[in-house]
């Protein structure tokens, strides 16, 4: 049966039935007291009534009792009741009681009037009618407080959807307010100062010669800044003084309360080491400033060699100390996590305020950078990789390949869901270990969603899982993921020894750990996961006809002992259909982990449906789509290729446009995820920006501090087990990439310190598995999140950053502690150094 939506009108109705039953001067009787009244609900468009063998139809009912129209509403059948008692028509036999008349015939008491009991009748029978006289007028009293009650919680519930209401429009106009006033005071803040620009100052050291200069002008300075830039080594010194290094001196004086003291001379010494390469690198380092007195730099040069030794020197006064800007750069970062992770705002529009919020922090502080450096920032070659890739993956879908590999995984499932699920997710981790995750992402998120909906699956569970084994993946090679390509490319590294095949060894045998232990916690965090999109056409129809019985039950107000007992017999029926309704979802759910009988049926009817649309443009795609992947493979190896994994994807989607011939270019730039690139774009400039604020830096220095404090012969352990957490935490807060890129130069240092003196590789092996690893903490963590969630969202299945929180978070914390152990035994127990 089916309701109608037109509450208003229902509501009304009963509104109206439940005053004249107030002002009514006595209860209802009816001419034949044996009988009930039939209520039945409108059955205008639902048709499935007459088959419900538990409801007869209307040809069935016995007795004189006047029909209801089958197009009456319920609330007009309620007021024609009320108005005249005379004609109700109670009974037994009608059909919403005619299969329980049997069974409760005792509970339907018949209601004598006074004037009907003769002189013959009995004294219990007098008795028995006096019992039910005060029986009735306790009824009816009670009948008039609960109409009462009732009007008042319609009143209360009109008032409280009124509430709620306006509640939204406050909560929106404030978010709304508060937003625009924060972009407009940031807006102001930028605005008041000027860019601070660089002015390099060119020098030359030497034993011999040193170099002196003097600083003044900083007036409302609490730091100054110095950036050393030539043939200079990231790393700190090392416990020898044989290697040539060159030593700046901060000298200033600070001046005591008392006139009879001399002042005294806070000195800084900051030591550099010099590269034996001619190789451009920017070294900086902040000082505190204690007075407004000038301050002296003295720059010294240790060489084994008279020689010059040229340098490019800069300097920036700052106003605000480290610990201030980092908690500004916390505070910032807290916010634009808020704004994500309630949704509050889109991702994108929260980054682009986060950097916004950012920059002003800067130019506050006196380091506001001006646009060309801003620009700089953006890792141009990550989004032209990503703007490439985009439009192969558009021009390859029109060939419909995505939907006959979709349905060739189903044919190799043979029907069953979770063998399809883990084949896709070991694909993706194999192919993410060879090409990089993003890229592996592009190509893999077309073919789960067509593949998801051939098989009414909820693409978000299985592309959220696919991601979370992208990144596990991607970590196994020097290639698989952005970090690993940064560590591996660093040079001072490649001159300890690290080189592609032993990052590729010594990464590769962890993961395998961990993907052998992530499949049945993925079958675990799954376990009462619902995969299906949508339930069949019966469960639907049966929630649907419980929902209409439930709400036919609450229409009926309890004003009388017969109303009382049709509501009840209602509300059985919802009972049975409820119990019904819980048994064809238990079967329904039981097929999940089986396997569908009727798959082959399935694999002939989807191959009919889905097949390869045009041919000629599939093997263009494969042709270029085969070189690109070669050249990123080629890249990697061949040093005569002077090509980047941005030039390689524009270079292939420049081709796979020629030879596609295609006339309408907007269709394919409408299928860019254009969002996703401005976010991208917006979070290296928040990342750039809150590196300036130290935030990155005070966290390194704070892990090697924490490090120092560890007794010597557990410090290899304790700096393994920090920097594996201490990375994946901070990789999951923040994009993996940045992170990775600024921990390097920490790291060289702390293991070039002379009070650790630890070695330097299995400091980046823990580096390179917490930013892997940890970027599946989060959906902005890592970029092949942030791109997968995009293509999702285009496709309308986006899902949020809870939805994603829920899985990968506990994903991470294990597979990070299988990673840990692994490094502790192959480094610490093994000592595979």
């Amino acid at each position: 049966m089916h309701l109608e939506n037109k509450d208003s009108r229902l509501l009304s109705a009963v509104l109206e039935v439940e005053l004249r039953q107030t002002s009514a001067a006595s209860v209802p009787t009816s001419s034949d007291p044996g009988r009930l009244l039939t209520v039945r609900p409108t059955a205008r468009s639902y048709q499935h009534s007459q088959a419900d063998p538990h409801i007869p139809s209307a040809g069935q009912a016995t007795g004189k009792s006047p029909c209801v129209p089958e197009h009456a509403e319920l609330g007009s059948l309620l007021m024609k009741g009320s108005a005249s008692s005379r004609d109700l028509c109670l009974k037994e036999d009608t059909p919403l009681l005619w299969n329980v008349s049997q069974k409760k015939r005792s509970q339907f008491m018949p209601v004598h009037h006074p004037e009907f009991i003769t002189t013959e009748d009995s004294w219990e029978n007098g008795l028995t009618a006096w019992e039910q006289r005060c029986m009735l007028g306790k009824e009816v009293a009670d009948m008039s407080t609960l109409i009462s009650s009732e009007k008042g919680d319609l009143a209360g519930s009109v008032h409280i959807r009124v509430q709620v209401s306006r509640l939204g429009c406050c909560v929106r106009w404030m978010k709304v307010t508060g937003l625009f006033v924060f972009v407009v005071v940031c807006s102001i803040l930028f605005s008041l100062y000027p860019d601070q620009e660089k002015f390099w100052q060119l020098l030359a050291v030497s034993p011999l010669e040193n170099y002196s200069v003097s600083l003044s002008g900083h007036v409302d300075s609490i730091m100054l800044q110095l950036e050393l830039a030539g043939p200079l080594m990231a790393g700190g010194p090392s416990g020898t003084r044989k290697e040539e290094h060159i030593v700046v001196v901060v000298t200033q004086a600070d001046p005591m309360g008392s006139r009879w003291r001399r002042p005294q001379q806070v000195t800084h010494n900051w030591t550099v080491l010099l590269s034996p390469r001619s190789e451009h690198v920017v070294v900086s380092r902040t000082f505190e400033i204690v007075s407004r007195e000038a301050v002296s730099i003295s720059i010294q040069a240790s060489l084994q060699q008279t020689r010059l030794v040229p340098l490019l020197l800069a300097h920036q006064f700052l106003g605000a100390s480290v610990e201030a800007q980092v908690t500004i750069a916390v505070a910032i970062l807290t916010g634009v996590y808020t704004l994500v992770i309630f949704e509050i705002v889109h991702r994108t529009l929260a980054a682009m305020l986060g950097a916004l919020a950012a920059l002003a922090a800067l130019a506050m502080v006196g380091d506001r950078p001006s646009l060309t450096h801003v620009v700089e920032w953006i890792d141009f070659e990550t989004l032209a990789l990503l703007f490439g890739m985009m439009i192969l993956v558009a021009i390859f879908s029109e060939t419909g390949f995505f939907d006959y590999c979709a349905v060739k995984a189903y044919q190799l499932s043979r029907g069953r869901v979770w063998t399809m699920i883990i084949m896709l997710c070991l694909i993706a981790a194999i192919l993410s270990a060879f090409l990089d995750n993003v890229t592996t992402m592009l190509l893999f998120t077309p073919v789960t969603i067509r593949l998801c909906e051939v098989l009414n699956l909820d693409p978000r569970q299985v592309l959220i899982a696919e991601v979370i084994f992208t990144n596990i993946g991607g970590a196994a090679t020097a290639i698989g993921d952005p970090p690993n390509v940064i560590i591996v490319s660093n040079q001072e590294l490649r001159k300890m020894g690290m080189d592609f095949a032993g990052f590729t060894v010594h990464m590769f045998l962890g993961i395998c750990l961990i993907l052998l232990a992530s499949f049945p916690l993925l079958r675990l965090l799954y376990w009462n996961k619902k995969l299906y999109n949508k339930e069949p056409s019966e469960i639907v129809e049966l929630k649907h006809e419980i929902h209409v019985w439930r709400l036919t039950a609450q229409r009926i107000s309890p004003a009388s002992r017969e109303e009382t007992a049709v509501r009840g017999l209602l509300l059985e029926k919802v009972l049975a259909l409820e119990h019904l309704l819980a048994q064809r979802l238990h079967s329904f759910h039981r097929q999940i982990s089986q396997e569908d009988k009727n798959w082959e049926t399935n694999i002939q009817e989807l191959q009919r449906k889905h097949r390869i649309s045009d041919k000629s443009l599939l093997v263009k795609c494969l042709m270029v789509l085969g070189f690109v992947i070669s050249m990123f493979f080629l890249n990697s190896f061949v040093p005569g290729i002077h090509l980047d994994l941005g030039w390689i994807a524009i270079l292939g989607a420049i081709w796979l446009l020629i030879l596609a011939d295609t006339h309408d270019f907007e269709i394919i730039l409408h299928r860019v995820e254009w969002a996703t690139l401005l976010f991208f774009a917006a979070l290296f400039v928040l990342m750039e920006a809150l590196a300036h604020l130290h935030l990155v830096e005070y966290v390194g220095e704070q892990t090697a501090l924490l490090i120092k404090m560890v007794p010597e012969d557990q410090r290899l352990a304790a700096a393994i087990v920090l920097i594996v957490w201490v990375s994946a935490l901070a990789s999951s807060l923040i994009d993996n990439i940045p992170f990775t890129a600024t921990m390097i130069p920490v790291l060289l240092n702390l293991s070039q310190d002379p009070d650790v003196s630890l070695p330097a590789l299995p400091l980046m092996y823990a580096l390179a598995l917490g930013a892997c690893l940890g970027g599946n903490g989060t959906l902005i963590g890592a970029s092949a999140n942030v791109v997968c969630a995009g293509i999702a969202e285009q496709h309308g299945y986006g899902f949020s950053f809870m939805e994603f929180f829920r899985l990968g978070f506990p994903m991470m914390l294990v597979s990070c502690t299988i990673g840990m152990c692994y490094l502790l035994i192959a480094h610490v127990v093994v000592g595979w150094n």
